[in-house]
């Protein structure tokens, strides 16, 4: 897939979009295709997440069709990660370098020192993260910190992480443009900041099947795997309410970021979103 690459530029068209965004947080917000008071949304995403936490992954794999285990493996502190899924993933990668670099003093001292930071705003979540953590070995593991924290206000200082991933996360907050503002915050210089997130198809005929997939099949297969059609339904809901790729590009690059690049995976059903903080 090809990248795509936005260019931070001031007056440009693509802010005034970001600016109505803007405008419209400070009063109202989107809880799918319903518009609620700010104060309101986190309450009733957080009852969402509640409610689907035991079989968030299953989620996943009925959304994506199992797709994204291995758009996850494209992507150090791992926002709105509570089941653990990235950071895993990282972790793996990490043991994999140590077991293929034993004799290197230098590769095994950087094992020793990297921290993976679960952060998600939901205990439910968090439990269920060490709960599938201690089931693969990893409960003891120094290299895993769990965090309960708001991705709107991290309780990081700045300038103190080399590496921020949010997956399927930031679709779900009330604020983006914070989101984006703490991320580039608490990022070193050097520092990458990468987003998974469902996001539009750009083929018409794709889009088709993917918007009769969404609406009609998911919200069903929700009620029959996890009893809960209207979490589902609000989750379809919520990807068609999600800035478009290039919208989301000029957000990113307004918080600061550089060389902000996107690819679309699968017709656009994913992208992943990164930036460089310089």
């Amino acid at each position: 897939m090809a990248l795509r690459m936005v260019t931070r530029k001031l007056g440009s068209k693509l802010l005034p979009r970001f600016s109505s965004t803007s405008q419209l947080h400070s009063h109202a917000t989107s809880f799918g295709f319903k518009e609620v008071h700010e104060e309101e949304k986190s309450r009733l995403v957080g009852n969402v997440f509640s409610s689907v936490a035991s079989s968030y992954d299953l989620m996943n794999d009925i959304m994506s069709v199992g797709l994204h285990r291995l758009w996850k493996d494209r992507l150090h502190l791992d926002v709105a990660g509570g089941t653990g899924d990235v950071a895993f993933r990282i972790l793996e990668t990490l043991n994999s370098v140590k077991r293929r670099a034993t004799q290197d003093v230098l590769e095994d001292n950087l094992h020793e020192k990297t921290q993976i930071i679960v952060c998600d705003i939901n205990p439910n979540m968090l439990n269920v993260g060490k709960k599938r953590a201690m089931e693969r070995g990893l409960g003891e593991d120094k290299s895993l910190i769990w965090v309960e924290g708001d991705a709107e206000a991290l309780k990081f200082k700045d300038n103190s992480l080399d590496g921020y991933t949010i997956v399927f996360g930031i679709r779900n907050v009330t604020h983006i443009e914070k989101v984006l503002a703490e991320a580039y915050r608490v990022l070193k210089q050097g520092g990458r900041f990468l987003c998974l997130e469902l996001s539009h198809v750009e083929v018409p005929v794709f889009k088709e099947l993917y918007d009769y997939y969404s609406f009609s099949v998911i919200p069903a297969v929700g009620e029959l795997v996890a009893g809960d059609r209207n979490s589902y339904q609000y989750l379809v809901e919520s990807i068609r309410r999600f800035p478009s790729q290039e919208t989301f590009a000029s957000m990113i690059a307004a918080a600061g970021f550089q060389k902000v690049e996107y690819e679309n995976l699968v017709g656009g059903v994913v992208a992943i979103h990164s930036g460089l903080k310089f």
